[in-house]
């Protein structure tokens, strides 16, 4: 989807799902045991009934898919065949296209206010927090040059924290011998 963004010069934005997986609505009966602190006097023995998909359970990423695909379906988009988590909608000589990530999402059309319309949709139905254009996904950087086309995406943060993980972080760098037929491009 980025590559087509970048390709076909669309808008991009970004929103984030709060508290994802209590949107979902469970399909079967689940008990759980009373939380701690709960229990009072002669109740100790008693379980609670589950309404609501909560985290921790088995049931709680495909119910939030169910519920979230259920709305999507509901205002005409059609899922992708090749990734359930892409969805398109055409209309008017104007497409848009969703991608859903657990609970991260980027949308892409050439019109914004068909982005600020499915965003203001979907923050009614679940939690949303809109985090604008898109400037970071899955600990990637997002970084465009519209003018001539490009869109890239940037690791650095994530490779700087393994490094710092492994302790890596301060050691110096050496050339590494490699054949001449290799090129890199360094932007």
């Amino acid at each position: 989807m980025l590559a087509v963004t970048a390709l076909l010069d669309l808008e991009l934005g970004q929103l984030d799902v709060k508290k994802a997986f209590l949107h979902g609505d469970l399909d079967e009966e689940i008990y759980m045991e009373q939380p701690k602190g709960f229990v009072q006097g002669h109740s100790r023995r008693l379980v609670c009934k589950l309404r609501k998909s909560l985290y921790g359970l088995r049931q709680s990423p495909r119910q939030w898919f169910k519920k979230f695909d259920s709305f999507m379906v509901s205002q005409i988009f059609i899922r992708s065949d090749y990734d359930h988590c892409v969805y398109f909608k055409s209309f008017n000589g104007i497409f848009i296209i969703l991608v859903l990530y657990v609970d991260d999402m980027l949308i892409a059309s050439k019109s914004m206010e068909e982005i600020n319309k499915l965003k203001a949709q979907l923050s009614r139905t679940f939690d949303m927090k809109d985090l604008a254009a898109a400037k970071h996904i899955l600990g990637m950087k997002i970084h465009r040059d519209r003018k001539n086309g490009k869109l890239w995406l940037s690791q650095q943060k994530y490779v700087e924290r393994v490094l710092e993980k492994f302790d890596m972080n301060s050691v110096k760098p050496i050339n590494v011998p490699l054949a001449s037929h290799f090129c890199f491009l360094w932007f």
